[in-house]
């Protein structure tokens, strides 16, 4: 980010939600909920990741408490939506690839409970990362599985457009990612 620019998601206070839940920065205490959250993602949408349940179980302590932790760092950011009862509920992540242009977006999560516009989860997860990634280029990009309809519509439905650009998941390389990309000014 050019020096001087203040970057407006690294504010403390979190976004607030009309039903009291909040989005916010993960910071390294929040490992445990971290690594709950990761853990109900991949068993929910087991192809939407590039990492499976039994990989994310053997990962040690250190590595949820760094995990968390690079969600406040400069170079990247993860953002949770947590309800006023305190159970997380959604999350997105999004980083500067090297050599790339803008803001690459992914571990996106939203509990199924939680899912759709008038819940807000999704749009205010990606609201947040937007803000971010704004003051890292002009584009937010992403990967979706092609067998994944609901989150290719979701990402339809806010602005995202397929490039044309494919490549195989690397779980299973007869299926495919299909990247999308939305300007984000």
């Amino acid at each position: 980010m050019p020096e001087g620019n203040s970057d407006p998601v690294d504010r403390t206070e979190p976004a607030r939600l009309a039903d009291g839940a909040v989005v916010r920065r993960t910071v390294e205490s929040d490992w445990p909920q971290v690594r709950a959250l990761r853990l109900e993602m991949l068993a929910d949408t087991p192809l939407a990741y590039l990492e499976t349940v039994e990989h994310a179980l053997r990962r040690r302590e250190w590595e949820w408490r760094a995990w968390a932790r690079d969600g406040s760092s400069g170079e990247s950011i993860t953002v949770a939506a947590i309800t006023a009862e305190g159970r997380w509920v959604g999350t997105m992540m999004s980083k500067v690839p090297n050599g790339r242009q803008g803001a690459f977006l992914y571990g996106v999560y939203v509990a199924p409970d939680h899912r759709g516009i008038a819940a807000g989860v999704t749009d205010a997860l990606l609201g947040r990362i937007e803000e971010w990634a704004l003051g890292r280029g002009d584009t937010l990009t992403l990967e979706v599985n092609e067998q994944n309809p609901r989150a290719v519509a979701a990402y339809r439905n806010r602005g995202f457009v397929e490039t044309g650009v494919t490549r195989p998941y690397p779980l299973d390389p007869a299926l495919r990612e299909l990247e999308m990309r939305k300007r984000l000014r």
